[in-house]
């Protein structure tokens, strides 16, 4: 009999688990599941001769042999360069990791290409679930993966062409409420910069901007309006553009942080005294040194909540109509450094 203590060339398995627990393997199996037929005393030997090995089971291959899922979640986003969905993957984990379930994360890059692409690539790797934030309107490929019996949960933008949970942030409010903050300034020529037309949130909220506008008695400029910016530099670009007209407006309010923190970037630069509101609180913002306005969310809170749906759709509540959850809004005010 080989020596179990011997230097092994790959991971340890279950028969060398057996080995130097003195069992056979199917008892360790059964050990390892806290099966009651084995013994108490057998089932401390086994997970000692496991941990004394470094040995982990495959959770996957077991589950798949007992035609049970694999314990893995898809979460799709557009952008991890965007600290918005560093939290609601946070959140995301937060809920589903008491069940056992985690979350593996896959960028889109807003592509809708590759959100196919990496849909078909889940289904392929039977996860339990999605938690998408889609690309675009053309949902289809997630509507054929719920059709397909693999539940879905959409976030931050509702679906599109079929029936899913689904849990938003209140764009339109919330940019509504910082748009009028700044009219409430004084201010009567703000400037807009935001993410790309096709983005449901970046739409969302230009009609937030556009009703408070609307409400003052205030027309829409269109040459004061920037859309499509989705990286820091891009929006900064924007953003002089905007400060170099020959009325140039007084505030400008960004759709997204990602704007915001370019339009900061491009008020620096041009010692412009303009305004500053945003769409999403973010860290440091209390550290700019200059008075700012964001509309804040728990982001947590919005993986946490897609997370429960998505729980709920592998639980009891799988026949239970689609639910749709708003997340609220806030404003939180930052000056000067102070918050």
């Amino acid at each position: 009999m080989p020596d179990a203590r011997a230097p092994r060339s790959g991971p340890p398995t279950v028969r060398d688990v057996a080995e130097r627990a003195g069992v056979s393997a199917m008892t360790v199996s059964r050990a390892l599941r806290d099966d009651a037929k084995v013994s108490a005393a057998t089932r401390e030997r086994v997970r000692a001769a496991a941990a004394e090995l470094g040995y982990r089971p495959n959770e996957m291959a077991r589950s798949l042999r007992l035609g049970r899922g694999t314990g893995l979640v898809g979460l799709l986003v557009t952008n991890l360069a965007n600290p918005f969905y560093s939290r609601l993957a946070l959140g995301v984990d937060a809920a589903l990791s008491p069940h056992g379930l985690k979350a593996v994360i896959a960028n889109t890059g807003q592509d809708l290409d590759s959100e196919r692409s990496l849909v078909e690539d889940l289904i392929a790797r039977r996860v339990d679930g999605i938690i998408a934030v889609p690309a675009g309107s053309d949902q289809r490929h997630l509507a054929a993966a719920a059709a397909g019996g693999v539940p879905v949960v959409v976030a931050s933008r509702p679906p599109s062409g079929f029936d899913a949970d689904c849990v938003l942030v209140d764009d339109f409010g919330g940019a509504r409420d910082a748009t009028r903050d700044l009219l409430a300034q004084g201010h009567r020529s703000i400037g807009f910069l935001g993410s790309p037309p096709a983005v449901y949130t970046g739409a969302e909220r230009l009609r937030g901007y556009a009703a408070a506008l609307e409400e003052a008695g205030v027309r829409v400029d269109e040459r004061l309006v920037r859309r499509g910016q989705q990286q820091t530099d891009e929006a900064a670009a924007a953003a002089r553009e905007l400060l170099a007209l020959p009325r140039p407006p007084t505030a400008l309010f960004c759709s997204n942080n990602r704007n915001t923190i370019g339009a900061f970037h491009a008020l620096r630069a041009t010692r412009s005294k303009a305004a500053l509101a945003g769409f999403d609180d973010f860290e440091l913002a209390d550290a700019l040194g200059m008075p700012l306005t964001l509309v804040a969310y728990d982001s947590d809170e919005l993986g946490r909540e897609a997370g429960r749906l998505l729980l709920g759709r592998l639980g009891d509540g799988a026949a239970q109509p689609p639910r749709r959850t708003l997340v609220p809004t806030s404003l939180v005010r930052y000056g000067a450094g102070d918050p």
